[in-house]
């Protein structure tokens, strides 16, 4: 038998440990998801759509690839724009 190995998200240059359930981390990349769509409450914001994002990329492909798109299009503008 072999360990699961420990997953793991890099964001903004720091690594993050998430939980080796499957379940727990959909469930986790689902409610920050759905609590960034309701942003304009006190405590949650809109920062928590992006977060879920790349929680749920480690499972699925479809949000991998959307993550992918939007760290390219962020870095693209970020660049333009610091030039």
């Amino acid at each position: 038998m072999t360990a699961d190995p420990i997953q793991t998200i890099r964001i903004a240059g720091r690594t993050f440990r998430v939980p080796r359930s499957r379940l727990v981390r959909r469930l986790i990349g689902s409610g920050l998801i759905a609590g960034g769509f309701l942003g304009f409450l006190p405590v949650l914001g809109f920062w928590m759509v992006p977060l879920g994002l790349a929680v749920l990329s480690i499972d699925s492909p479809r949000a991998r690839r959307l993550r992918r798109r939007t760290d390219v299009w962020v870095l693209r503008r970020w660049r333009s724009w610091r030039s």
